[in-house]
């Protein structure tokens, strides 16, 4: 990005220093991600259709363009041109506020993500922060909009959202401040240099899962899609959106999962490192290219696997899915982000040496030492919370067995 400023400046415009051109610079960058995360919305739409129609053993999209490619552009203009009406009882003033604000949440969470080396749009050292204060506004739309139709269904979708979206907001919340000591940065760009000798999907396997589930059901995608459950809700938050404010909450579903991908595979998968290639390193523009096709694999591996859960997992009840998010998540998380502290204590300063820390006990053993012990923590305590609840399953099995059988000499007698 530094060359690209240089460049500008070289031009040697009238009243264009290097401020200057650094503004332009981030102006471009925002207006591409601004109008690229909406419109990936027609690229995702015919994806997932075609993925799940090939796991449904169905041909899906095919008649409009070619490969049905054009079906998305038509149910764009559908979207633009159906009736848009407003509930006369509703609260109008925020009943429209809430599909705009979902859709540019999701796209302000872009902001901060490192695209290639040295592009990014603002490399905040405050960056996981700034996700989780953005992402929470998605939830904040979702309420407003089940709550300002002034429907009984919508209202009960809202509610969905608070017990649901907010309860694997934490372990999701736990999971990134896990990544973050281990990494020693806030900064996205930083987290992804950290992983230049080894991949945090490796080193904190379990702490992955936890983040990738958790960040599934705050973007509502089945099976975790209690808050717009039509078999029980007939639509749940959006039953009265119509036209192109259905489509907005549409498009930030969509680019939510997009952005949920892409920090998956800066956080966990190395962004745009590429094993054993200094991409950084590279001459010229081949470096952020190559980085950035790296990064954009890694996206699209899981956007096919969130597709690939819609198209075989079937739904969970809501109180299945609240006690999986309390009873399980939440406590893995606390004691995975516990067991990641002492290690990263114990290894100090690891592999963050720009950090000026005491050295640990284990600070000897080196990089491989503190990698090799984050994934013996992780199987271990992943063991034991299995353990944990193969137990207690079992003893409830047990017990409901033994109910029954008391129960069956009272049947058998007419009693």
């Amino acid at each position: 990005m530094q060359e690209i400023i240089n460049w500008i400046v070289s031009l040697n415009i009238p009243l264009v220093n290097e401020g200057v051109a650094r503004f332009i610079m981030h102006a471009v960058l925002a207006s591409i991600v601004a109008v690229v995360a909406p419109a990936m919305l027609i690229i995702l739409t015919w994806l997932e259709r075609k993925i799940i129609a090939r796991i449904q053993d169905r041909i899906g999209p095919n008649r409009a363009g070619p490969f049905g490619l054009l079906q998305a552009v038509a149910d764009m203009i559908k979207m633009f041109t159906k009736e848009d009406i407003t509930p006369a009882a509703a609260d109008r003033i925020v009943y429209n506020i809430a599909p705009g604000l979902a859709m540019i949440s999701a796209i302000m969470t872009f902001a901060v993500i490192p695209f290639a080396p040295g592009f990014v749009g603002s490399d905040l050292n405050v960056a996981v922060l700034y996700i989780v204060a953005v992402g929470g506004l998605g939830t904040l739309a979702i309420l407003m909009g089940g709550w300002a139709s002034n429907n009984k269904y919508a209202l009960l979708g809202a509610f969905r959202v608070v017990a649901m979206l907010l309860t694997y907001e934490i372990p999701m919340i736990i999971a990134l401040i896990t990544v973050t000591m281990a990494a020693g940065s806030m900064s996205m760009a930083s987290i992804t240099e950290a992983q230049s000798g080894m991949w945090y999907i490796v080193s904190l396997p379990v702490v992955f899962l936890i983040f990738f589930l958790a960040g599934i059901a705050e973007t509502g995608r089945s099976p975790f899609d209690l808050i717009e459950a039509e078999s029980e809700l007939v639509a749940g938050f959006h039953t009265e959106y119509s036209g192109i404010k259905f489509g907005m909450f549409m498009i930030a579903e969509y680019v939510h999962m997009f952005a949920l991908s892409f920090f998956c595979a800066i956080l966990f998968l190395g962004g745009w490192q590429i094993p054993f290639i200094d991409v950084a390193a590279l001459p010229g523009p081949i470096g952020p290219i190559l980085g950035f096709i790296a990064l954009t694999v890694k996206v699209f591996f899981f956007v096919f696997i969130m597709m690939w859960f819609r198209g075989t997992l079937p739904r969970f009840r809501i109180d299945h899915l609240l006690d999986f998010g309390w009873k399980f998540l939440v406590p893995l998380s606390l004691a995975l982000m516990i067991g990641v502290a002492v290690v990263v204590r114990f290894f100090a300063p690891g592999s963050n040496a720009a950090i000026p820390v005491e050295p640990g006990p284990l600070s000897g053993l080196g990089y491989a030492g503190e990698v090799v012990a984050l994934l013996a923590v992780n199987i271990l305590i992943a063991a034991i919370a299995v353990a944990i609840v193969s137990n207690v399953a079992r003893r409830s099995r047990s017990k409901g067995l033994r109910a029954v059988a008391a129960v069956e000499p009272l049947a058998a007698s007419g009693k």
